[in-house]
Order: structure tokens, then C-alpha cells, then sequence
């Protein structure tokens, strides 16, 4: 019986042990169409792990004409980052037409590096406004 506990004791030891170990973070970003009125031109700087997920939330409206295209610069790595998942958060209230919602990217730190993402907000037909709004994320994965 003691030999019985003493087993169970040491693989809940062990369970709690390697679940501290394996720990991914989740970062979040979530900017406003107001925000981004009072800065247009902003900037986020994250140190991250691998296997974290960043997660970031852009003021949005497609009816505008507007749309959100990225780029990312690799400075230090192969890949560092790559992009897990992209979509589109209707606006809150459904009732107004032409409001707007959020676009929404989830990336993952896949290596150690350095990686610059370069996120613009542009009317992407020639002569449209260019990056009228920006958001710059600057990214370490150690």
C-alpha cells in the first residue's frame, strides 16, 4: 500500500513538474479606431519564447476601402515568427452599417530571432492613401 502512494505521489510530482516546464504565454494587442485618431503610427516591442502566440487586433472597416496588408523582416533567424491564423471580428453592434469591426492575426514564435512585422493601413489601388495608419511589432524570441 505505501509502495502504491509513494508511485502516485511521484507521478503527480513529476506531472506538476513538467507542466511548470512546457508554459507558453499568450501576448495580446487590441487597438481602437480612436487610438489610432490620436497616434496614427504606433509600435509594439514583445520578448517572446517559443511556442508563444501573439495575438493582434486592428481597428478595421472594409466598407472605407481601407485594408490592413503586413510584411515581416527577419533580422536575426530563419522564420521566428509565421502567421497561425487571420480573420475579421464583425462590428460589436451589427445595426450600424459601416462600422467598424477589428482584423485580427495570430502569430507564433516558431525559432529564436529578431522579426519586425510592419502591419499598414492602406487603400491598396494606385493613387489610394498609403499606410495611412501603421502598426510596427518588433519581436524577440529567445
Amino acid at each position: 500500500m505505501k509502495l502504491r502512494i509513494f508511485i502516485i505521489v511521484t507521478i503527480l510530482a513529476a506531472v506538476l513538474f513538467l507542466s511548470s516546464c512546457v508554459t507558453s504565454h499568450d501576448f495580446n494587442v487590441d487597438l481602437s479606431c480612436d487610438e489610432f485618431s490620436q497616434n496614427s503610427h504606433r509600435t509594439g516591442e514583445f520578448k517572446m519564447e517559443v511556442g508563444d502566440k501573439l495575438r493582434v487586433k486592428l481597428c478595421s472597416n472594409p466598407t472605407t476601402g481601407f485594408q490592413w496588408d503586413y510584411e515581416v523582416m527577419i533580422t536575426d533567424g530563419d522564420e521566428v515568427l509565421k502567421e497561425e491564423d487571420r480573420d475579421f471580428e464583425e462590428p460589436e453592434d451589427e445595426g450600424l452599417v459601416g462600422a467598424a469591426g477589428k482584423d485580427v492575426w495570430t502569430f507564433e514564435a516558431v525559432e529564436k530571432g529578431i522579426a519586425e512585422v510592419r502591419m499598414e493601413y492602406s487603400r491598396p489601388w494606385e493613387g489610394g492613401e498609403k499606410a495611412e495608419w501603421t502598426y510596427t511589432v518588433n519581436v524577440t524570441v529567445e
